[in-house]
Protein backbone atom coordinates (compact mmCIF):
# COMPACT_ATOMS: atom_id res chain seq x y z
CA UNK A 1 0.00 0.00 0.00
CA UNK A 2 2.88 2.31 0.80
CA UNK A 3 4.45 1.58 -2.58
CA UNK A 4 1.07 2.22 -4.17
CA UNK A 5 0.89 5.60 -2.49
CA UNK A 6 4.38 6.49 -3.69
CA UNK A 7 3.38 5.72 -7.28
CA UNK A 8 0.21 7.76 -6.97
CA UNK A 9 2.05 10.75 -5.47
CA UNK A 10 4.25 10.97 -8.54
CA UNK A 11 1.34 10.92 -10.96
CA UNK A 12 0.94 14.04 -13.12
CA UNK A 13 -2.38 15.81 -13.19
CA UNK A 14 -4.23 19.02 -12.54
CA UNK A 15 -3.07 20.80 -9.40
CA UNK A 16 -5.03 23.11 -7.18
CA UNK A 17 -4.32 26.74 -8.05
CA UNK A 18 -2.78 25.96 -11.44
CA UNK A 19 -3.89 29.34 -12.75
CA UNK A 20 -5.40 27.90 -15.92
CA UNK A 21 -2.17 26.42 -17.25
CA UNK A 22 -4.04 23.59 -18.94
CA UNK A 23 -6.36 26.07 -20.62
CA UNK A 24 -3.45 28.16 -21.94
CA UNK A 25 -1.77 25.02 -23.20
CA UNK A 26 -4.73 24.44 -25.51
CA UNK A 27 -4.39 27.86 -27.18
CA UNK A 28 -2.90 28.10 -30.67
CA UNK A 29 0.73 29.14 -31.13
CA UNK A 30 0.27 30.95 -34.41
CA UNK A 31 1.38 29.93 -37.93
CA UNK A 32 4.11 27.37 -38.35
CA UNK A 33 7.45 29.13 -38.93
CA UNK A 34 9.40 28.43 -42.15
CA UNK A 35 11.51 25.28 -42.23
CA UNK A 36 14.69 27.38 -42.11
CA UNK A 37 13.65 28.67 -38.67
CA UNK A 38 12.45 25.38 -37.11
CA UNK A 39 15.08 24.02 -34.77
CA UNK A 40 16.21 20.51 -35.73
CA UNK A 41 14.91 20.73 -39.30
CA UNK A 42 17.39 19.88 -42.05
CA UNK A 43 16.92 23.29 -43.71
CA UNK A 44 17.56 24.97 -40.36
CA UNK A 45 20.90 23.18 -40.01
CA UNK A 46 21.89 24.12 -43.55
CA UNK A 47 20.91 27.75 -42.97
CA UNK A 48 22.91 27.91 -39.75
CA UNK A 49 25.98 26.51 -41.47
CA UNK A 50 25.71 29.08 -44.27
CA UNK A 51 25.19 31.90 -41.80
CA UNK A 52 28.38 31.02 -39.98
CA UNK A 53 30.26 31.32 -43.28
CA UNK A 54 28.79 34.75 -44.09
CA UNK A 55 31.30 37.55 -43.66
CA UNK A 56 30.51 41.22 -44.28
CA UNK A 57 33.17 42.03 -46.84
CA UNK A 58 32.74 44.42 -49.78
CA UNK A 59 32.58 42.82 -53.17
CA UNK A 60 35.75 43.70 -55.13
CA UNK A 61 35.32 46.63 -57.49
CA UNK A 62 36.52 45.31 -60.78
CA UNK A 63 36.11 46.17 -64.44
CA UNK A 64 32.87 44.23 -64.56
CA UNK A 65 30.85 47.22 -63.40
CA UNK A 66 29.76 45.86 -60.04
CA UNK A 67 29.52 47.94 -56.89
CA UNK A 68 29.80 46.66 -53.33
CA UNK A 69 27.47 44.45 -51.34
CA UNK A 70 25.60 46.07 -48.48
CA UNK A 71 23.88 45.08 -45.24
CA UNK A 72 20.63 46.76 -44.19
CA UNK A 73 20.27 46.34 -40.42
CA UNK A 74 17.40 46.91 -37.99
CA UNK A 75 13.74 45.96 -38.12
CA UNK A 76 12.32 49.19 -39.55
CA UNK A 77 15.05 49.68 -42.23
CA UNK A 78 14.74 46.05 -43.34
CA UNK A 79 10.94 46.19 -43.63
CA UNK A 80 11.09 49.51 -45.50
CA UNK A 81 13.70 48.15 -47.92
CA UNK A 82 11.57 45.09 -48.64
CA UNK A 83 8.45 47.23 -49.11
CA UNK A 84 10.24 49.41 -51.68
CA UNK A 85 11.48 46.43 -53.67
CA UNK A 86 15.17 46.91 -52.90
CA UNK A 87 17.02 43.91 -54.40
CA UNK A 88 18.01 41.39 -51.75
CA UNK A 89 19.95 38.14 -51.55
CA UNK A 90 19.41 36.92 -48.00
CA UNK A 91 17.36 37.84 -44.95
CA UNK A 92 19.13 36.81 -41.74
CA UNK A 93 16.85 36.33 -38.73
CA UNK A 94 18.17 35.95 -35.21
CA UNK A 95 17.46 32.69 -33.43
CA UNK A 96 14.68 32.85 -30.81
CA UNK A 97 13.78 36.37 -31.94
CA UNK A 98 10.82 38.17 -30.41
CA UNK A 99 8.30 37.71 -33.21
CA UNK A 100 6.72 41.16 -33.38
CA UNK A 101 4.70 42.73 -36.21
CA UNK A 102 7.77 43.98 -38.12
CA UNK A 103 9.46 40.57 -38.05
CA UNK A 104 6.27 38.91 -39.31
CA UNK A 105 5.94 41.46 -42.11
CA UNK A 106 9.57 40.97 -43.16
CA UNK A 107 9.06 37.20 -43.36
CA UNK A 108 5.82 37.65 -45.30
CA UNK A 109 7.41 40.06 -47.81
CA UNK A 110 10.30 37.66 -48.41
CA UNK A 111 7.88 34.76 -48.91
CA UNK A 112 5.76 36.77 -51.37
CA UNK A 113 8.73 38.05 -53.36
CA UNK A 114 10.57 34.77 -53.77
CA UNK A 115 14.23 34.39 -54.65
CA UNK A 116 15.46 35.71 -51.28
CA UNK A 117 17.17 33.20 -49.01
CA UNK A 118 15.93 33.05 -45.42
CA UNK A 119 18.53 32.09 -42.84
CA UNK A 120 18.43 31.85 -39.06
CA UNK A 121 21.61 32.82 -37.22
CA UNK A 122 22.65 33.20 -33.58
CA UNK A 123 22.99 36.72 -32.24
CA UNK A 124 26.84 36.61 -31.99
CA UNK A 125 26.98 35.76 -35.70
CA UNK A 126 24.78 38.73 -36.63
CA UNK A 127 26.84 40.98 -34.33
CA UNK A 128 29.96 39.92 -36.23
CA UNK A 129 28.36 40.34 -39.66
CA UNK A 130 27.21 43.89 -38.85
CA UNK A 131 30.30 44.96 -36.90
CA UNK A 132 28.29 45.34 -33.72
CA UNK A 133 25.49 47.53 -35.12
CA UNK A 134 22.06 47.42 -33.48
CA UNK A 135 20.49 44.96 -35.92
CA UNK A 136 17.53 44.05 -33.65
CA UNK A 137 17.65 40.52 -35.02
CA UNK A 138 17.08 41.37 -38.72
CA UNK A 139 19.80 41.80 -41.35
CA UNK A 140 19.13 42.09 -45.10
CA UNK A 141 21.96 41.46 -47.56
CA UNK A 142 21.71 43.63 -50.69
CA UNK A 143 23.63 42.41 -53.77
CA UNK A 144 26.19 44.53 -55.63
CA UNK A 145 24.60 46.89 -58.13
CA UNK A 146 25.29 46.11 -61.80
CA UNK A 147 26.47 49.42 -63.23
CA UNK A 148 26.19 50.16 -66.93
CA UNK A 149 28.96 51.70 -69.04
CA UNK A 150 28.45 55.40 -69.94
CA UNK A 151 28.50 54.55 -73.65
CA UNK A 152 25.62 52.10 -73.14
CA UNK A 153 23.24 54.91 -72.17
CA UNK A 154 23.72 56.85 -75.41
CA UNK A 155 23.69 53.70 -77.54
CA UNK A 156 20.40 52.57 -75.99
CA UNK A 157 18.81 55.93 -76.88
CA UNK A 158 20.02 55.79 -80.47
CA UNK A 159 18.78 52.20 -80.79
CA UNK A 160 15.29 53.50 -79.93
CA UNK A 161 15.60 56.28 -82.49
CA UNK A 162 15.68 58.93 -79.74
CA UNK A 163 18.06 61.76 -78.87
CA UNK A 164 20.02 60.85 -75.73
CA UNK A 165 19.02 62.59 -72.50
CA UNK A 166 21.57 61.73 -69.81
CA UNK A 167 22.24 63.19 -66.37
CA UNK A 168 25.80 63.26 -65.01
CA UNK A 169 26.39 63.89 -61.30
CA UNK A 170 29.63 65.59 -60.28
CA UNK A 171 30.54 65.31 -56.61
CA UNK A 172 27.07 64.34 -55.35
CA UNK A 173 27.63 62.19 -52.27
CA UNK A 174 24.13 61.75 -50.82
CA UNK A 175 22.52 58.48 -52.04
CA UNK A 176 19.08 60.02 -51.58
CA UNK A 177 19.93 62.73 -54.11
CA UNK A 178 21.07 60.05 -56.54
CA UNK A 179 17.82 58.15 -56.03
CA UNK A 180 15.80 61.34 -56.60
CA UNK A 181 17.69 62.06 -59.85
CA UNK A 182 17.10 58.50 -61.08
CA UNK A 183 13.41 58.92 -60.33
CA UNK A 184 13.22 62.23 -62.21
CA UNK A 185 15.16 60.83 -65.17
CA UNK A 186 12.71 57.96 -65.39
CA UNK A 187 9.70 60.31 -65.15
CA UNK A 188 10.86 62.70 -67.88
CA UNK A 189 12.23 60.27 -70.44
CA UNK A 190 15.90 60.25 -69.45
CA UNK A 191 18.07 57.41 -70.68
CA UNK A 192 20.23 57.06 -67.59
CA UNK A 193 22.43 58.63 -64.94
CA UNK A 194 26.23 58.66 -64.74
CA UNK A 195 28.17 58.85 -61.47
CA UNK A 196 31.94 58.96 -60.86
CA UNK A 197 33.58 55.83 -59.52
CA UNK A 198 35.22 57.66 -56.60
CA UNK A 199 34.03 60.16 -54.01
CA UNK A 200 30.41 59.96 -55.11
CA UNK A 201 27.13 58.35 -54.10
CA UNK A 202 26.47 54.88 -55.44
CA UNK A 203 23.37 52.76 -55.82
CA UNK A 204 22.92 51.78 -52.19
CA UNK A 205 19.73 50.60 -50.54
CA UNK A 206 18.99 54.24 -49.64
CA UNK A 207 19.25 55.28 -53.30
CA UNK A 208 17.00 52.40 -54.34
CA UNK A 209 14.34 53.43 -51.81
CA UNK A 210 14.40 57.09 -52.86
CA UNK A 211 14.06 56.14 -56.52
CA UNK A 212 10.70 54.52 -55.65
CA UNK A 213 11.30 51.64 -58.03
CA UNK A 214 12.66 53.76 -60.90
CA UNK A 215 16.13 52.24 -60.45
CA UNK A 216 14.76 49.01 -61.88
CA UNK A 217 13.92 50.84 -65.15
CA UNK A 218 16.58 53.54 -65.50
CA UNK A 219 20.23 52.43 -65.65
CA UNK A 220 23.03 54.03 -63.68
CA UNK A 221 26.51 54.03 -65.21
CA UNK A 222 29.81 54.55 -63.46
CA UNK A 223 32.68 56.55 -64.98
CA UNK A 224 36.32 56.05 -64.05
CA UNK A 225 37.14 59.57 -65.23
CA UNK A 226 34.24 62.02 -65.52
CA UNK A 227 36.06 64.52 -67.74
CA UNK A 228 37.04 61.88 -70.27
CA UNK A 229 33.49 60.53 -70.26
CA UNK A 230 32.11 63.99 -71.09
CA UNK A 231 34.69 64.39 -73.87
CA UNK A 232 33.57 61.06 -75.33
CA UNK A 233 29.95 62.22 -75.30
CA UNK A 234 30.94 65.43 -77.09
CA UNK A 235 32.79 63.47 -79.77
CA UNK A 236 29.60 61.45 -80.28
CA UNK A 237 27.72 64.65 -81.09
CA UNK A 238 26.01 65.13 -77.73
CA UNK A 239 25.89 68.63 -76.22
CA UNK A 240 27.14 68.83 -72.64
CA UNK A 241 25.28 71.36 -70.46
CA UNK A 242 26.49 72.15 -66.94
CA UNK A 243 24.33 73.72 -64.25
CA UNK A 244 26.10 76.55 -62.42
CA UNK A 245 24.92 79.45 -60.28
CA UNK A 246 27.19 81.78 -62.29
CA UNK A 247 26.26 80.30 -65.67
CA UNK A 248 26.57 82.52 -68.75
CA UNK A 249 22.92 82.05 -69.76
CA UNK A 250 19.59 81.09 -68.24
CA UNK A 251 17.99 77.71 -68.69
CA UNK A 252 15.05 79.12 -70.66
CA UNK A 253 17.38 80.62 -73.30
CA UNK A 254 19.19 77.36 -74.08
CA UNK A 255 18.14 75.76 -77.37
CA UNK A 256 20.42 72.73 -77.03
CA UNK A 257 17.90 70.94 -74.80
CA UNK A 258 15.86 70.05 -77.88
CA UNK A 259 18.61 67.77 -79.21
CA UNK A 260 20.94 65.11 -77.78
CA UNK A 261 22.12 66.45 -74.45
CA UNK A 262 23.99 65.56 -71.30
CA UNK A 263 23.03 67.54 -68.20
CA UNK A 264 25.80 67.86 -65.61
CA UNK A 265 24.75 68.60 -62.02
CA UNK A 266 27.26 69.43 -59.30
CA UNK A 267 27.00 69.26 -55.54
CA UNK A 268 24.93 71.83 -53.66
CA UNK A 269 27.93 73.19 -51.79
CA UNK A 270 30.77 73.18 -54.34
CA UNK A 271 28.92 73.04 -57.64
CA UNK A 272 30.80 71.78 -60.69
CA UNK A 273 34.46 70.91 -60.32
CA UNK A 274 36.85 73.05 -62.36
CA UNK A 275 37.77 70.50 -65.05
CA UNK A 276 34.20 69.34 -65.48
CA UNK A 277 32.96 72.93 -65.77
CA UNK A 278 35.59 73.70 -68.41
CA UNK A 279 34.57 70.62 -70.41
CA UNK A 280 30.91 71.67 -70.69
CA UNK A 281 29.71 73.25 -73.96
CA UNK A 282 27.33 75.50 -72.02
CA UNK A 283 27.06 76.57 -68.39
CA UNK A 284 23.54 77.65 -67.51
CA UNK A 285 21.78 78.84 -64.39
CA UNK A 286 18.26 78.19 -63.15
CA UNK A 287 16.47 81.51 -62.50
CA UNK A 288 15.33 81.71 -58.87
CA UNK A 289 13.29 84.87 -58.29
CA UNK A 290 12.72 83.86 -54.69
CA UNK A 291 16.34 84.57 -53.88
CA UNK A 292 17.58 81.09 -52.96
CA UNK A 293 21.31 80.69 -53.48
CA UNK A 294 21.23 77.07 -54.65
CA UNK A 295 19.13 73.93 -55.08
CA UNK A 296 20.09 70.41 -54.18
CA UNK A 297 21.04 68.06 -56.98
CA UNK A 298 17.74 66.18 -57.02
CA UNK A 299 15.61 69.32 -57.37
CA UNK A 300 17.91 70.99 -59.93
CA UNK A 301 18.03 67.89 -62.13
CA UNK A 302 14.23 67.54 -61.96
CA UNK A 303 13.71 71.12 -63.17
CA UNK A 304 16.04 70.74 -66.16
CA UNK A 305 14.64 67.33 -67.07
CA UNK A 306 11.11 68.71 -67.03
CA UNK A 307 12.10 71.65 -69.24
CA UNK A 308 13.83 69.27 -71.66
CA UNK A 309 10.81 66.97 -71.83
CA UNK A 310 8.49 69.95 -72.37
CA UNK A 311 10.50 71.18 -75.34
CA UNK A 312 10.81 67.77 -76.90
CA UNK A 313 7.08 67.22 -76.62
Amino acid sequence: MAANNRRMSGKKGAQVGSGGQRRRGLEGKGPTPPAEMRKGHKKNRVANAKAKQAVRRPTPRGRGGKGTSEMVVGRNPVVEALREGVPAVTLYVQQFIDNDERVREALQLVAERGGVHLMEAPRPELDRMTNGLNHQGLVLQVPPYEYAHPEDLANAAYDKGEDPLIVVLDGVTDPRNLGAVVRSASAFGGHGVVVPERRAAGMTAGAWKTSAGAAARTPVARATNLTRTLEAYKKAGITVVGLAADGESELGDLQALSGPVVIVVGSEGKGLSRLVGETCDHRVRIPMPGGAESLNAGVAAGIVLYETARRRA
